[in-house]
């Protein structure tokens, strides 16, 4: 039996006393690549952020590596829409993914020599390295994406959350996320992404989760990306051709 490495039971979040989530019961598999799937106004987002703590929930459990999200914070890297992101605070390039490192450090200390190098090398390793002095406004949508992924890299997570990475990406920097995705679950790690394009879902990941509010259903993709499951949450909007 695979390995539950986030586990998420009866949770039920609200937006200003409207539910968005409810009662949903989720086991995300350690070491998979998963995607969370969904209609617009689903919770897709919610639900990621329920899991980390970043929004308050109304009822539910969560548990990370069998402990509660406070407790893993340094094992867990999350990225999230790009659209959430103020690209006006001024920064660089390399002072966003040294960022990634203050889970090791805490905020106090400054980053060591060697700190900055695994910055540099997470740089290197997404394209990015020539831009490292460039402030951060100054970057395409792409450029960004990629500065985050750094960022995740620098850190050496267990578990990455991503909300829509590739949303509004060019094809070298999905390539570079999803290149990215496939190298970490080869060394052990775990994945949960927002995804919006259902074409490429079967070859991205493993595993998926479909969710509209409620979970409609979740596991390996060959056996749960399904004509009925897709018609089940977007009713008729999200069939496969």
């Amino acid at each position: 039996m695979k390995e539950v490495i986030v586990q998420v039971e009866d949770l039920t979040m609200a937006y200003h006393d409207k539910p968005v989530l409810w009662d949903n019961d989720v086991d995300i598999i350690k070491n998979s690549r998963t995607a969370i799937i969904g209609p617009n106004g689903a919770g897709k987002s919610t639900l990621l952020k329920g899991i980390l703590g970043l929004n308050k929930k109304l009822s539910g459990e969560v548990l990370v590596m069998g402990q509660e999200v406070k407790k893993v914070q340094d094992k867990i890297a999350y990225i999230p829409q790009a659209s959430s992101v103020n690209w006006d605070f001024p920064t660089t390039v390399l002072d966003v993914v040294i960022m990634g490192r203050y889970v090791h450090l805490g905020w106090i200390k400054r980053p060591k020599k060697s700190d900055i190098e695994k910055a540099e090398e997470a740089l290197k390793k997404i394209g990015m390295y020539e831009f490292k002095d460039r402030q951060i406004a100054q970057l395409s949508g792409g450029q960004r994406q990629r500065v985050f992924i750094a960022r995740a890299i620098a850190q050496d997570a267990e578990i990455y959350f991503m909300d829509e990475p590739l949303a509004g990406v060019d094809k070298k920097t999905e390539k570079i996320i999803m290149d990215f995705l496939k190298e970490s679950q080869r060394n052990g790690k775990t994945s949960v992404v927002v995804h919006h394009d259902l074409t490429t879902l079967p070859e991205y990941f493993d595993h998926v989760v479909i969710l509209n509010k409620r979970i409609v259903a979740q596991g390996p993709v060959e056996t749960t990306f399904t004509e009925e499951n897709l018609e089940k949450a977007f009713g008729g909007g999200g069939v496969i051709d």
